[in-house]
């Protein structure tokens, strides 16, 4: 058994150049020792968890969808609004849902205190992901950059700020 204590995983920011996206993650499957760039399952996993922290005012990612992932989610403190096809919604802790391809989300953090969950993905090979707000294509994963299309070459952010 491999065992890791959350506490002990450094927890890493993401944030866009303007700002309007901001969170905190810890990458529990890494630490576990998953290695995201092989094509080898054991090495890969079958599933990715992720500890996830929006601070009060955040918005995790620019609303998108996965072309074959699913993603599964656990609130554990605090209260966020999940956006989607049919609008917003709030969730609180103890709440979990499910996104399945093709679905376009994001979270984001309305209240006064952080905003706590964990995703859960299937890790597919070959994963795109589309963002109707701007339009782009992520066609590509390649560490640490992305690769994303919008009729040419786009940067992340594009469209998004």
């Amino acid at each position: 058994m491999h065992k890791v204590n959350l506490a002990a995983i450094p927890e890493a920011e993401d944030k866009s150049p303007k700002g309007k996206y901001h969170s905190f993650y810890k990458g529990v499957s890494l630490a576990l020792g998953r290695d995201d760039q092989s094509l080898d399952l054991s090495k890969r996993h079958p599933f990715d968890l992720e500890y996830n922290r929006l601070p009060p005012g955040a918005v995790n990612y620019p609303y998108h969808f996965h072309s074959a992932q699913w993603e599964l989610y656990v609130v554990v403190s605090g209260r966020g609004l999940v956006r989607d096809e049919q609008g917003a919604t709030e969730v609180i802790a103890g709440d979990t849902f499910l996104f399945p391809p093709g679905q376009a989300h994001q979270l984001s953090n309305p209240g006064k205190e952080d905003f706590v969950y964990y995703v859960i993905a299937d890790n597919p090979i070959g994963e795109c992901c589309y963002y109707p707000d701007s339009k782009k294509w992520l066609v590509a994963r390649e560490t640490p950059a992305r690769k994303l299309v919008q009729d040419q070459k786009a940067s992340y952010y594009d469209g998004e700020e």
